[in-house]
């Protein structure tokens, strides 16, 4: 094999330890004194604090003798700002650790505040890939929905300046270990349920077609295709049986580890900006856009397409490629019909006048890089106008 090749092939794979199953969360005192935690920095949100979750693991820090500072200020859609106070309140309390109980937002405020305070300045300075120099503080993870974001080496943060959410890629912001309890998924209503999961589902799909794909990050995402597709109904329709619920959960392992190692794709970049723009949940712009992301890329890479087909269990095998690209929106619509998700864009709030400006910000975002199709400006915002 030609030196050339031989580069083309190599692929790095970064991951967290992780434990999963149920009680996971309950070992989170355990690895916080084994981690050195003299006083950890707990980050969750009100209704994970409701929920009784955030109780159980600070019980279980107390249990070890860990002292801790509870912090439950995250919002739907973390922002620089709720970062800065953060990293504020990491150094008045003189912590030395981060603990992130919640979905997406708890756990990319924790990397945020780790980042600037290893790193100092703002954390709109470190957006971009491997900008990030300095380790950060040791991270545990208990997620309580299917983020994938507890395995992922992203962060994702609001700039409510210029309305825009903007993405960090780097190593240094792995969580040291992510303690993944399919039981916290027991209390997530089932909105939360189908959004999450659904972003998990556009993660599997948008690693899979990524041109920094591999084989290793390939069974990744292809299993949390097939767990979705297979247990996301079931899981609505039952959502207090933890068997159910720990499909879903490691759906989103999964397709955690797909994402962080071969990113995204413009699904991401589209929802970024909307989500940004809005303020609306993550979960719910990826829904809103995987459809118009597919047939987009489609043309690009067909046979990979047709791999998520048969992962979905479509009967597509030796047919003709528009009879895959059809099929595949159709049952993505109807699994997102089952999931109850109905709304659109223009039901979300967006105007025809916000196309513009959603797709220069979508342009500049990083997750456009490992798209396997490089858009313009004005195909993007023809995207925008078909999931109008």
């Amino acid at each position: 094999m030609a030196a050339a090749q031989m580069t083309q092939e190599l692929r790095k794979f970064v991951a967290p330890e992780f434990v999963f199953g149920p009680e996971a969360r309950q070992l989170a005192g355990r690895y916080a004194h084994n981690l050195g935690g003299s006083k950890v920095m707990v980050i969750s949100d009100p209704g994970v604090v409701a929920s009784g979750w955030t109780e159980q693991v600070l019980e279980s820090l107390q249990a070890h003798g860990v002292s801790y500072h509870l912090f439950q200020d995250v919002q739907t859609n973390p922002s620089a700002e709720l970062v800065a106070k953060g990293v504020q309140r990491y150094r008045d309390e003189a912590c030395n650790l981060l603990l992130s109980v919640g979905g997406g937002s708890p756990i990319d405020c924790a990397k945020g505040i780790g980042i600037v305070s290893a790193n100092g300045g703002e954390i709109l300075n470190y957006v971009g890939v491997d900008e990030v120099g300095e380790p950060c503080p040791p991270l545990i993870c208990v997620p309580t929905t299917a983020s994938s974001a507890d395995v992922s080496q992203f962060c994702i943060i609001s700039d409510e300046q210029s309305r825009t959410k903007v993405s960090i890629l780097s190593k240094t912001i792995v969580p040291d270990v992510s303690l993944i309890d399919p039981v916290t998924l027991t209390t997530l209503s089932a909105e939360m349920t189908a959004n999450t999961a659904f972003d998990a589902l556009t993660h599997a799909i948008e690693a899979y077609v990524s041109n920094a794909s591999s084989p290793i990050t390939d069974m990744f995402a292809l299993e949390a295709i097939r767990l979705i597709m297979a247990y996301l109904p079931a899981s609505l329709a039952d959502p207090t049986n933890v068997d159910l619920r720990r499909q879903i959960m490691l759906a989103s392992l999964d397709a955690g580890m797909a994402l962080s190692n071969a990113g995204l794709g413009i699904v991401h970049a589209m929802a970024h900006s909307l989500g940004g723009l809005l303020d609306l949940p993550h979960g719910m712009c990826t829904s809103m856009l995987l459809e118009v992301g597919i047939v987009y890329n489609f043309p690009a890479v067909p046979e990979r397409f047709m791999a998520i087909a048969e992962a979905m269990r479509l009967p597509v095998h030796a047919v003709d490629s528009r009879y895959v690209l059809s099929a595949l929106c159709a049952e993505i619509d109807r699994m997102r019909q089952v999931a109850g998700i109905r709304q659109g864009l223009q039901q979300a709030g967006i105007q025809a006048q916000d196309f513009s400006v959603l797709a220069r910000h979508a342009m500049q975002d990083a997750c456009l890089a490992t798209n396997p199709r490089w858009p313009t400006l004005e195909e993007i915002e023809s995207l925008y106008e078909q999931a109008f």
